[in-house]
């Protein structure tokens, strides 16, 4: 993109204020991941779950320079302002334009599973035939699609782009923004099913995509999607893919582990080896050869293509480091895309310092000059204080980078450089391709080096808070529970994750806690859940509000306000009895607690209640009593306050089942963390936690011999057994072994065996195909689910989590 400001007002029909030749590349909607200023325009998007425009102070402060917005704000006089009717329809406006005037040849993928990786096999596929540009991550929604569009420049020959729909009648617009030449249709699947009628109308929205289309490309395993693009577009190019052999495009062969697949394409054969057979990727390579086929790539060179894919890795991950550091590893891909995407994620951590290590992109059919220059531009923007350059093509470009710079031919030569051993207190960055392999940089860095690790998917939190938000109106807040150590994830961490994405409270159980939290820089109003009498000046010095349940805390800690000078009203919280009888006020106790606040320079920020049993269906008349009472009393104290607190008393179960009560704010735990007891609820959540080991030793024990301590396992028959490096020092509970509990090895169950030791257990693999010493354990996430877990060790997940031994280490990715 490249535009005027001027020449996108006359586009989009805005109104402009300021100066109207300012040039416009790059378009930011979150002001919090603003990765460069240079020629960028911050739009503020409104929604009905937020507006956009309170952050546009932000943007200016962060330099920008346009403004795209609903309104316009005067006091911001050296701005250049585009005034927009509506910026999301604004967006799609634009992103017309730009797609219409490009001279591109366009794929368009829509489906329930499968968009993003066939989008960059597609990419890897085809970088080198044509330049071509592809949505970034999973850009795909009414924002998403239309900022991908808006990359596209004049040297581009081919656009890959996802386009993803949520509800009814969003495909229609997405369809008059753009229209793909040839359209891929993926698995349709229940991924997207929630807000839509039946199968069938997701089908009927989806293909919408393709009205335009000369070439439709679906699978045909599915007999409601072919009869659908069958009566629809029978006028059309149509190809079907799939396992069956009505496809045109199908295996021939039986698909056995020890021969190459064969693909039937038109009646031709097309022979390669597939080492990853699950029905998921094979189906996405037939989709794949169908879509080269149509683009002339020959049969020779695409099973070249296919044999050198290379695996989608679309996360990152944030490890706890040596001297204080902080390693974000996305050591898996290097493009331009996956170099902006992990800028943005160093916005959300606040080290003062901070280092780059960036290898040379491999793969980009580009000018080398104007891919550093625009490279050095993104990074020079981060304010690194020192960057560490591998390779020889990036080296030769090392002068346009501002930091204090290194250049490196190798990994190797880095690590014996000594460099990495001078990082301290450092958020370091690894963003490289995978040939110059430097997640070894990350083995040096890290703190811990267990092969037991504790994975927390940072998004899949941002996902169920979201979903959970979804079913609240648009003005209720929410406390996320950070408490004994987030569950046992990672109090800061998690913390500075939720703060970042504009939590309105944090929960903690001791003062302690939120003192650890104010230390390392988190600022959200944190409410203290139990504070004890020692901790109340230590509450007052770090900002910290007390939850206050009797009128003794009330005066001791009044008392603690006074002598500590602080001369305005002091934020607390009041805790209600209305059931539960753990902590809180009593309704005979209303009248005199009116009195003693009135009487005292304190502000109750909130009144709230806890429900005992919202996650049960069979106590649905006595959770309704304690709502009873709590609307009750809490209006009682209102009335007599004279002004209106934040009321609050729904948890993660009470958000689901209790919607209607949701007062002005909801309390989120283990809901944030994937967990529901409601069925329906769960599969709309996605898993949080995945606690991972990997095989120590295999061995073979004969008829009659016993495995571990007293003996307990004694083999019936010749049994492979596998020794695993976790134990009951890592919080695995002795009571599960001897065939109680399962892990998960190649999607398999496999049953502990023998006694817990404290630091391994065996496990019976006798069942488990081409199993191997290396090979990846799941002690819990899909196979054996959380939930499953903790029936295993006849306990509640909560338990589960907050038992796992500081000494596992934590990892934090994003997908």
């Amino acid at each position: 993109m490249n535009y005027t400001a001027e020449a996108i007002a006359r586009i989009t029909n805005a109104e402009i204020v300021g100066n109207g030749s300012l040039i416009i590349r790059n378009i930011a909607f979150d002001s919090r991941i603003i990765y460069s200023t240079k020629n960028t325009a911050f739009i503020a998007i409104n929604t009905s779950k937020n507006s956009g425009e309170k952050f546009i102070e932000a943007a200016i402060d962060r330099g920008i320079d346009i403004i795209i917005s609903e309104h316009h704000d005067p006091q911001f006089e050296n701005v250049t302002w585009i005034i927009v009717e509506n910026s999301v329809v604004f967006l799609q406006k634009l992103a017309r334009y730009h797609f219409e005037h490009s001279r591109l040849k366009s794929i368009g993928i829509t489906g329930s599973n499968g968009k993003t990786i066939l989008k960059e096999w597609l990419y890897q596929c085809l970088w080198n035939e044509f330049p071509t540009v592809k949505s970034p991550k999973s850009f795909n929604s009414q924002i998403g699609l239309p900022l991908s569009l808006l990359q596209i420049n004049d040297s581009h020959e081919l656009g890959i782009f996802e386009v993803g729909i949520s509800k009814p009648e969003e495909m229609e617009i997405l369809e008059s923004v753009f229209h793909p030449q040839i359209g891929l249709l993926t698995h349709i699947g229940t991924a997207h099913l929630a807000n839509f009628s039946s199968e069938e109308q997701l089908i009927d929205e989806k293909i919408k995509l393709f009205i335009n289309s000369e070439v439709i490309i679906y699978n045909g395993d599915h007999p409601l999607v072919g009869k659908k693009i069958k009566e629809r577009y029978s006028g059309k190019k149509l190809i079907a893919y799939g396992f069956k052999e009505y496809n045109q495009v199908y295996y021939k062969n039986s698909l056995q582990r020890n021969e190459d697949v064969v693909v039937h394409y038109f009646g031709e054969e097309i022979s390669f080896p597939v080492h990853q057979r699950d029905e998921a990727t094979l189906t996405n390579v037939l989709a794949l050869i169908t879509v080269l086929k149509e683009l002339n790539i020959g049969n020779r060179e695409i099973v070249e293509k296919i044999n050198a894919l290379k695996a989608v890795e679309m996360r990152l991950e944030a490890i706890e480091g040596v001297r204080g550091n902080i390693v974000i590893n996305d050591s898996f891909n290097l493009d331009l895309d996956s170099l902006k995407t992990a800028l943005q994620f160093l916005n959300e951590y606040k080290k003062p310092k901070k280092s780059l290590v960036l290898t040379d992109i491999l793969g980009v059919n580009s000018n080398s000059k104007e891919l550093y220059e625009e490279v050095s531009d993104l990074v020079n923007e981060q304010q690194f204080n020192s960057v560490f350059l591998i390779g020889n093509e990036i080296s030769k470009f090392s002068e346009l980078f501002e930091a204090e710079t290194f250049t490196f031919i190798s990994t190797r030569e880095l690590i014996d450089s000594r460099h990495l051993n001078e990082l301290e207190n450092q958020l370091v960055l690894l963003k490289g391709a995978r040939k110059f392999e430097i997640e070894r940089l990350k083995e040096i860095l890290e703190l811990r080096k267990h092969d037991t690790v504790l994975e927390i998917n940072l998004n899949a939190i941002l996902h169920n808070i979201n979903y959970h938000k979804s079913l609240l109106q648009p003005s209720t807040k929410m406390m996320a529970m950070v408490k004994a150590n987030a569950y046992g994830l990672g109090s800061y961490e998690i913390s500075e994750f939720l703060q970042h994405h504009h939590i309105d409270y944090l929960g903690v159980a001791f003062a302690d806690e939120g003192v650890e939290l104010r230390k390392k820089g988190i600022t959200v109003p944190i409410v203290v859940m139990n504070p004890e009498q020692h901790s109340y000046e230590t509450v007052i010095a770090y900002n910290l509000e007390p939850e206050i349940y009797s009128f003794r805390v009330l005066e001791l800690f009044y008392d603690a306000v006074r002598k500590s000078g602080y001369d305005k009203e002091y934020p607390i919280h009041l805790k209600l009895e209305t059931g539960m009888h753990r902590l809180g006020f009593k309704e005979d106790e209303l009248d005199q607690l009116s009195l003693t606040l009135n009487s005292m320079n304190v502000k109750v920020q909130s009144i709230f209640s806890h429900l005992s049993s919202s996650d049960i269906p069979e106590e649905k008349e006595f959770t309704l009593n304690q709502l009873k009472t709590f609307e009750k009393n809490s209006s009682s104290i209102i009335e007599k306050l004279g002004y209106v607190p934040i009321r609050h008393i729904l948890n993660s179960s009470g958000i689901t089942s209790y919607t209607g009560y949701q007062y002005d704010m909801v309390r989120i735990g283990i809901g944030m963390l994937g967990e529901s007891p409601n069925s329906e609820i769960q599969k709309q959540l996605r898993p949080v936690v995945s606690f991972k080991t990997v095989i120590s030793q295999i061995s073979m024990v004969q008829n009659g011999e016993s495995v571990g301590y007293s003996r307990r396992f004694k083999a019936g028959h010749q049994t492979k057994i596998a020794t695993i490096p976790v134990g009951y020092a890592d919080g695995i509970p002795r009571l599960i072994g001897n065939q109680v509990g399962n892990v998960g090895i190649n999607k398999t169950l496999a049953p502990i065996v023998g006694s817990i030791c404290m630091d391994m257990m065996m496990i019976n693999v006798d069942h488990i195909p081409h199993v191997k010493e290396g090979d990846a354990v799941t002690v819990f996430n899909a196979k054996p689910t959380l939930k499953e877990f903790a029936t295993y060790c006849q306990t509640i997940t909560y338990e589960v989590l907050t038992s796992i031994s500081p000494r596992v280490k934590r990892i934090y990715i994003k997908d």
